[in-house]
């Protein structure tokens, strides 16, 4: 199986260099900045490519990892060439393999989405720590078995999961990683008008976030929650909504604890917590 790379970003980079690490054959990688995809190949000890015809012709399997929006535009510039009996993938944790290639099965190849469930950050770095990551996978049916099996060899967990609820998915991840930065960012704000410098919040922080987040990972967030909602200390979530400055970090604060309100009541079914979610409201 050989593998070509359509773009040369961050993710194409640090697949590319994982996969070649692993012992997979990368053909190489085509891109409209050439220069991008001639330091991509180096990186990688593959070969660039200036025709994306020739990319096609020299892969079994197409990872087409540029931006979601352009994914379709790409598969589209391909499919008039010979794909058939090729797979053609993406990395999007967003799209289904379906929406990205409509009609990939008229063209004789299949369509393949295989997310890893990590923040690819840096073109270089990245790839060595790949090894941790969670793959979930998608698309029609050979073509996801096969990855499922190539990735599980070379040491990841992996699920296949259903096109459909690539939006679900998608989510929370979303949920897990971006807005925990908004609820971050928050937070050093406050720690702000106390005196704290972002760099003294952070390390201030870091024991209490990374504690909850250990504590979470071990046995969820209903037995994780702590702090005032689970309390039901009402007096503590006024005067906490009444520091916060009005508009959309207010009402951050109201929408998360609410969340956090069903976490307690699972916690203690016998408390009453009327007057919580009233305030909350």
């Amino acid at each position: 199986m050989k593998i070509g790379f359509i773009g040369a970003g961050k993710v194409g980079f640090s697949l590319g260099r994982y996969f070649v690490g692993n012992g997979l054959e990368v053909s190489g990688y085509y891109c409209r900045n050439v220069q991008s995809a001639a330091e991509a190949a180096k990186f990688t000890g593959t070969k660039f490519y200036e025709n994306v015809a020739e990319l096609v012709k020299d892969s079994d399997v197409i990872f087409i990892v540029v931006p979601d929006g352009a994914i379709t535009e790409n598969y589209y510039a391909i499919r008039e060439l010979d794909i058939g009996g090729k797979q053609i993938c993406h990395c999007s944790g967003a799209l289904s393999a379906a929406e990205a290639f409509p009609d990939i099965r008229e063209y004789g190849a299949e369509g393949c989405s295989v997310h890893p469930l990590f923040p690819i950050s840096s073109k270089y770095d990245s790839h060595r720590e790949l090894k941790n990551a969670f793959f979930c996978i998608e698309g029609d049916e050979a073509a996801a078995a096969e990855w499922k099996g190539i990735l599980d060899k070379m040491g990841n967990h992996t699920r296949l999961i259903s096109g459909s609820a690539k939006s679900e998915y998608h989510a929370a991840c979303a949920v897990s990683s971006n807005l925990v930065c908004a609820l971050a960012a928050e937070s050093l704000s406050l720690m702000g008008k106390c005196g704290f410098s972002e760099k003294e919040a952070l390390s201030a922080l870091e024991p209490l976030i990374l504690s909850n987040i250990r504590r979470i990972l071990a046995v969820g967030p209903v037995e994780a929650l702590t702090g005032p909602v689970e309390r039901n200390d009402v007096m503590t979530v006024r005067r906490h909504l009444e520091c916060i400055e009005a508009g959309a970090d207010r009402e951050m604060y109201r929408a998360v604890s609410r969340k956090l309100v069903e976490l307690a009541q699972k916690k203690h079914p016998d408390s009453d917590y009327t007057e919580m979610r009233r305030l909350l409201k």
